[in-house]
């Protein structure tokens, strides 16, 4: 099995985990296994209703199941609110992955930040790094002290580990002081940070500003509010219409100026896979065979824009006239 391959599991326990939001357990069907992972992966699920949406697996890779949690989106695309309202114990659903874009790499010690629902793919980094004897520290912001999922796990991950343990409210205690955390955070260090994207636009100004010597690496789970591409090689955006051939059926589109990838794809591929269309969730990602992509998701690391071997064609581009896809 790929991590593009889909797959069944079976939902045997929904929990509460904080204010409007629920964790789910992801269990395989009898007598199966689940495909393994590591720290900083995530899933793709397809709802009941067909939407499919990404969460970050929070549980423990050596246990048989996958853990993860839903925030309650009230001004969401729908997901959340029907795994919410739906009653799931007992259900099929259809899973794809894990693929992981966020992944944990070795250091001597790790500062993690995690913003709101953002700490889902931190615990699984933080119960990775007590595991293996790594020094680590928490700085964990939320709305308020009910909206702090997983809150006594980390408490208790803390304790065992030795860590720093920061948990704090914005009703009560304010903002993370991110500068502070730049600051502060051990030259010896890798920082990591996930929440929403304006928290990390800070934290990225805040590593700019003070300490050039530390490596930020972060995922959100909302689109940036202005996206800048990042191309390979000279130029920055197409000028004009280019092609796109799909291999794997050998039929070719045109994308017209101010039209996606992914619309042009979707008139003889309506069952493409797609979620977001912000460049942020990484559902339509798909394997570039020929051609110069232009990057505008806030997903693939710079190495990876630099191979030029994958892309998110809800908003990528074209910098050559013409680009094969494995599609």
């Amino acid at each position: 099995m790929t991590d593009t391959d889909w797959f069944q599991v079976v939902v045997t326990q929904v929990r509460l985990e904080a204010d409007q939001v629920i964790s789910l357990v992801l269990s395989p069907p009898a007598g199966g296994a689940l495909p393994s992972w590591e720290a900083g992966a995530h899933i793709d699920v397809r709802l009941p209703s067909g939407l499919i949406r990404q969460y970050s697996l929070c549980g423990d890779p050596d246990q048989p199941h996958y853990t993860i949690a839903v925030l309650r989106e009230y001004a969401g695309r729908g997901g959340s609110a029907e795994i919410h309202d739906t009653a799931l114990v007992g259900r099929t659903l259809t899973l794809r992955g894990p693929r992981n874009h966020f992944m944990l790499q070795p250091a001597a010690r790790y500062v993690f930040v995690a913003g709101g629902i953002g700490v889902t793919p931190i615990l699984s980094m933080a119960r990775h790094a007590t595991r293996h004897g790594v020094p680590w520290s928490l700085h964990y912001g939320g709305r308020h002290a009910d909206t702090m999922a997983f809150a006594g796990k980390l408490r208790r991950l803390s304790h065992q580990a030795g860590a720093a343990l920061s948990l704090r409210g914005d009703d009560t205690a304010g903002a993370l002081p991110l500068t502070e955390i730049v600051r502060e955070a051990p030259e010896d260090s890798l920082l990591y940070a996930c929440g929403p994207a304006g928290m990390l636009a800070a934290l990225r100004a805040a590593v700019d500003a003070e300490r050039a010597d530390l490596t930020l690496l972060t995922e959100q789970f909302t689109a940036a509010e202005s996206p800048a591409p990042v191309p390979i090689g000279e130029d920055s955006a197409p000028a004009a219409a280019f092609e796109v051939e799909l291999a794997r059926t050998g039929e070719t589109v045109t994308v017209e100026p101010g039209a996606s990838i992914l619309d042009a794809v979707r008139e003889v591929r309506p069952d493409v896979l797609y979620s977001c269309e912000e460049g942020f969730c990484g559902t339509c990602e798909t394997k570039v065979i020929a051609g110069q992509p232009v990057h505008r998701d806030t997903i693939l690391s710079e190495g990876e824009r630099a191979v030029g071997k994958t892309m998110m064609i809800c908003v990528g581009g074209c910098a050559s006239r013409r680009l094969v896809l494995d599609l």
